[in-house]
């Protein structure tokens, strides 16, 4: 492990730039996924088509593909960004589809009845579905959800692949292509980051169940 342990400071690095790749794309997804679940509930015909369709290309689009067009097709769109940026845009779009379904069985989970009740007391279906639906609908679904972050941070070990720039798997380039280090103490301390940070979601993912299951 001595290449791991020389190149502590590129690891730790890498570690930073590869973890905020995966916030972003977190907190990106989750509020993507969630328009799309809304669209799919949406009473409007045209929503939840649109709705529909996206989920259904992009969850039967491998991510290879997706990341693909982010990073070498959209700059031929007039559409100029870091290779970063573009891989971030990409996990989001990939990811919010599995986030949408997600949060619509956390919908479908809530009682018909709690809906009927807002709308016998005058609620307009937006305040009804933010009022009353999603709050309840959030707390069943973090399970779920959770998992899905969670394989996202793992999928943005194939954004970096991309050529992202200054994440683990640029380490890994650096190292073992570059400097001719042994290849597997370096992957191994690739790996060690993406379980880190994959742990550390599990450990957040426990803390929120937790703490939603006592405000039940």
């Amino acid at each position: 492990m001595d290449p791991v342990i020389d190149n502590l400071d590129l690891y730790a690095a890498g570690f930073l730039r590869s973890l905020t790749l995966a916030a972003w794309a977190g907190v990106g997804s989750l509020v993507l996924g969630t328009l799309l679940a809304v669209c799919r509930v949406s009473p409007v015909p045209v929503l939840r088509g649109v709705g529909a369709a996206y989920v259904t290309l992009l969850r039967n689009t491998p991510l290879v593909i997706v990341l693909f067009f982010f990073v070498f097709g959209v700059p031929t769109l007039g559409f100029n960004a870091s290779n970063y940026t573009l891989a971030v845009l990409g996990l989001i779009v990939y990811t919010a589809s599995f986030v949408c379904e997600a949060v619509r069985s956390g919908i479908a989970t809530v009682p018909a009845g709690q809906a009927e009740a807002a709308r016998a007391i005058g609620l307009p279906f937006g305040l009804t579905l933010t009022q009353v639906i999603l709050p309840q609908a959030l707390r069943a679904v973090i399970p779920p959800v959770g998992n899905v972050l969670i394989a996202m941070i793992k999928n943005s070990a194939v954004a970096g692949a991309m050529g992202v720039g200054g994440d683990l798997f640029s380490v890994y380039a650096r190292l073992a292509s570059a400097q001719g280090l042994p290849r597997l103490p370096v992957i191994t301390g690739m790996a060690i980051g993406y379980l880190i940070m994959t742990l550390g979601a599990a450990l957040l993912l426990a803390l929120a169940e937790r703490r939603t299951a006592v405000a039940r």
